[in-house]
């Protein structure tokens, strides 16, 4: 089963300013992790446990059509 996950972004205050909400299709929570780490979206290494924490403490909805490929669909920061 596929889910879309609405992982709230990871860098906190002070380290950014930034904030928003990144939507990942994606099997399970190791999988989103891997995507979200690997997607270009601004990654450093000291934030590794806490992409993994926002995955988990995520709300996820399963979707109906299997044949979506894992992937981020939307990235909202600001």
């Amino acid at each position: 089963m596929k889910y879309l996950y609405l992982v709230n972004y990871w860098v906190p205050f002070p380290s950014s300013e930034y904030g928003g909400t990144v939507s990942v299709i994606a099997s399970t929570d190791t999988e989103c992790h891997d995507i979200l780490r690997d997607g270009g979206i601004s990654y450093d290494n000291v934030h590794d446990n806490l992409i993994m924490a926002n995955v988990v403490r995520a709300p996820r909805f399963a979707l109906r059509d299997e044949d979506q490929e894992p992937q981020i669909v939307k990235s909202f920061t600001t």
